[in-house]
């Protein structure tokens, strides 16, 4: 029935309309104001921008967006620079003060490193923004000709759980993160992260930390080490740091620990094939002392709590040698990684040491003379609950070895390892090369 006063083609043109409505808002359209503002947010901010011309509802949908991605790489969008600072301005300013669950500012990359003094100028204050808009995750990666140093002010956010820093230099009071009291994670790679008014550097809130190739130092001091406390961490990553070993203070709660000390580490030994146990070269004696003063443990007693631990180092570097004299028993670790460092032919002392200190072992992983993650050969061995020795963990069921062949060097680790009765039953392939080496005692 047509409607009064409506003629039949004007009745049927409106039902035409409303049908196509209903067609149009059962598609994305038709979803909550809130998944749409997190489907924006996956996209890099620039792409969510454009969406403003799809639809009157989209207009200003991009400006409450839940996450915020500046990618400037190298490609065309957002560069030049003066095209990135202008577009970031406006951004921001039509954004205001609007929530974020996410902001990533990733600037410069493989075609591009950042120069521009203008954009490099506004970088805190983008950062700083975000902060203020309640971002839980922030990501900061930056690729500058030079480095680029964050303004000495703490952060301030009871909504950050998540910051990472890449490319960036902060000190002083940006180290204090007293004031992010949710913080759990935290990412340094490539930065320079320098102590200034104490050695102390607090992570009260935190649970996991990762430095990688960061600058550790002190602002008044080269020799002195950074002490870092961070009471609640449960995994810890430290890696090709330059400069002295940081300290950790005690870390009960650690389950996961991973530390790398690489070529740019100051604490080098100077006699590079010295014995742990008799070492008495002027950089173990004098520099390897605590800031206190005392020969105490710099890194293995804060790590003493891990149940998964891995340690490599290269082969000047004393630290771990040092740290050896007073070893600590690792009370709760059942996953243990090490490298040659710890298997220096013809002297086992260190890696007899830390098995004997080590009571609930059960997997023992050698990656020896061979860069991972992939390598040619894995060998792996069972322990014999009746000829174990004493001193090691009744637990210990598997050890692997991980190398690029097998030369004489893994034969004599091999050899160790058999006669202390750590690897009882080898495979095949392992009892041949040890008959054929002249092994001294049979596999079994």
């Amino acid at each position: 029935l047509t409607p009064p006063g409506c003629s039949t083609k004007c009745f049927r043109g409106r039902k035409e309309r409303n049908v196509q409505k209903q067609h149009e808002a059962s598609g994305i359209d038709a979803l909550p104001d809130g998944v749409l503002e997190h489907i924006l947010g996956l996209l890099p901010a620039e792409e969510a921008v454009r969406t403003c011309v799809l639809a009157r509802r989209w207009r200003h949908r991009w400006k409450t967006a839940a996450a915020l991605r500046i990618v400037s790489a190298g490609g065309e969008f957002l560069a030049p620079a003066d095209k990135l600072r202008e577009f970031m301005d406006h951004l921001l300013l039509a954004r205001g003060g609007a929530p974020l669950e996410l902001c990533e500012l990733r600037l410069g990359g493989l075609n591009l490193v950042l120069e521009d003094e203008g954009v490099l100028s506004r970088v805190d204050h983008w950062f700083r923004h975000a902060v203020g808009c309640n971002a839980q995750v922030l990501r900061l990666r930056i690729r500058a000709n030079g480095s680029l140093e964050l303004e000495d002010l703490p952060l301030v956010s009871k909504h950050l759980t998540r910051l990472e820093l890449y490319g960036v230099d902060v000190h002083g009071s940006f180290l204090n993160f007293s004031t992010c009291p949710n913080l759990q994670y935290l990412e340094f790679e490539d930065c320079d992260l320098i102590s200034e008014s104490t050695s102390l550097i607090s992570f009260q809130s935190l649970k996991h930390l990762r430095i990688a190739f960061c600058h550790l130092r002190l602002h008044m001091g080269f020799d002195s080490r950074v002490r870092i406390s961070a009471p609640h961490l449960v995994s810890l990553v430290l890696e090709e740091f330059i400069g002295r070993t940081p300290i950790f203070e005690s870390m009960p709660s650690l389950t996961e620990a991973s530390v790398t000390i690489g070529d740019f580490c100051a604490d080098e030994c100077e006699l590079s094939n010295a014995n742990y146990w008799d070492c008495s070269c002027e950089s173990c004696d004098t520099y390897g002392k605590t800031p206190s003063g005392s020969n105490i443990s710099v890194l293995l007693e804060g790590l003493s709590k891990a149940k998964s631990l891995l340690l490599i180092s290269s082969p000047a570097k004393h630290i771990f040698k040092r740290d050896m004299r007073w070893c600590p028993m690792f009370s709760n670790l059942k996953n243990l990684w090490l490298d040659d460092y710890w298997c220096v032919p013809d002297d086992f002392n260190m890696l007899a040491c830390i098995l004997e200190h080590t009571p609930i072992l059960e997997k023992l992983t050698l990656q020896l003379f061979s860069e991972g993650p992939e390598h040619k050969m894995e060998l792996e061995g069972r322990v014999s609950l009746a000829e174990r020795s004493a001193a090691i963990s009744k637990y210990l069921n598997t050890v692997k070895v991980k190398c690029k062949m097998v030369d004489e060097r893994i034969v004599k680790v091999l050899r160790f390892l058999h006669v202390s009765d750590i690897c009882c039953s080898i495979l095949p392939d392992v009892r041949e090369i040890l008959s054929c080496c002249g092994s001294t005692a049979s596999p079994r």
